[in-house]
């Protein structure tokens, strides 16, 4: 049975992984290569497709492959999605996790809430996440992803 706290440790796992993306922003090759290493700790692209839908995104919403995911996670001249920009370089100094709602299983588990991203300046930015993950060789992988903005009725 998947825990409560393997899935807090993967929340944290990611979060701090964004957070080292974008500190290494200043040393392409180190960030590409960090990056590279992040999908693949925590996604499970090595497995299957992966059903992401990252925040923002609008010409190409959904991103199942990990080139995909490494272009809206660092853009570049390379980029797969010629949208990006690079959401993990902005950079973030921070990232907290508020879970609603855990689902665990035995091999599988699902988080939904709302997660935070501190920039540079202590402002944060509020993104409503829903998170599925899978148990592969003793890890917690993300095969969904999917966050978006907090409904504006302004809009």
């Amino acid at each position: 049975m998947i825990t409560k706290k393997q899935v807090l440790e993967a929340q944290n796992n990611w979060g701090n992984g964004v957070v080292k993306i974008g500190a290494l922003k200043d040393n392409r090759a180190e960030c590409e290569k960090f990056a590279d290493e992040f999908l693949d700790t925590a996604y499970a692209f090595e497995a299957e497709s992966v059903s992401f839908k990252p925040t923002k995104c609008e010409i190409e919403q959904f991103r199942p492959t990990k080139p995909e995911a490494l272009s809206y996670f660092i853009a570049g001249d390379n980029r797969a999605c010629k949208e990006d920009k690079g959401f993990a370089i902005q950079p973030w100094t921070k990232v907290r996790f508020e879970n609603s709602n855990l689902i665990l299983e035995e091999n599988r588990a699902i988080a939904m809430g709302n997660y935070f991203f501190t920039d540079l300046g202590g402002n944060e930015a509020k993104v409503e996440y829903t998170f599925g993950y899978k148990l592969i060789n003793g890890e917690l992988k993300i095969d969904v992803h999917h966050s978006s903005f907090p409904y504006n009725p302004n809009a």
